[in-house]
């Protein structure tokens, strides 16, 4: 029993996240969709990212450097200075409304576009920071409401 633990142990990844976010995850995500993941620093580091959660959340908190365009709201108007050739990372509470953002930027010719694996919630699960729009470094987390904050593990939860 130890060795099969073991090899279990050495096969799955060592997320952070549960069993059950990492399936919900799988089942939101569409496989033709490409992902980046927070310890990718160099990535996310040279890319657009674009925040795709309502103003509320993004007044909250956000990733150094995000760019808010909205979900409900999103306008290409929004994103028209961006080169289409520019790296973008796009990202939400835990990726499905970002996938949406990305595949209309896809579809209007943006060549390089990541989704955030497992959003802001597991960017912060994974003890990365989040900035006011003050850019002050913060704990709180806009959790979209109550039953999608199951999902942030740490920080200060806010509905």
């Amino acid at each position: 029993m130890l060795l099969l633990s073991a090899w279990i142990f050495i096969l799955v990844p060592a997320f952070s996240q549960s069993l059950p976010f990492r399936t919900l995850l799988n089942t939101t995500y569409e496989n033709d969709f490409p992902l980046v993941y927070p310890e990718q620093k160099d990535l996310l580091g040279e890319a657009v990212i674009l925040d795709t959660r309502e103003k509320e959340e993004f007044s909250v908190s956000h990733l150094e450097d995000a760019r808010w365009v909205g979900y409900e709201t999103f306008s290409m108007k929004s994103v028209s200075d961006i080169p289409k050739d520019e790296t973008i990372v796009v990202y939400c509470s835990i990726g499905a409304r970002s996938q949406d953002i990305g595949k209309k930027l896809e579809a209007a010719g943006y060549q390089t576009v990541y989704n955030l694996y497992g959003g802001i919630f597991h960017w912060v699960n994974e003890e990365n920071p989040v900035f006011t729009s003050d850019t002050i470094k913060t704990d709180r987390v806009h959790t979209y409401n109550k039953m999608w904050g199951m999902w942030l593990n740490k920080g200060e939860k806010v509905y």
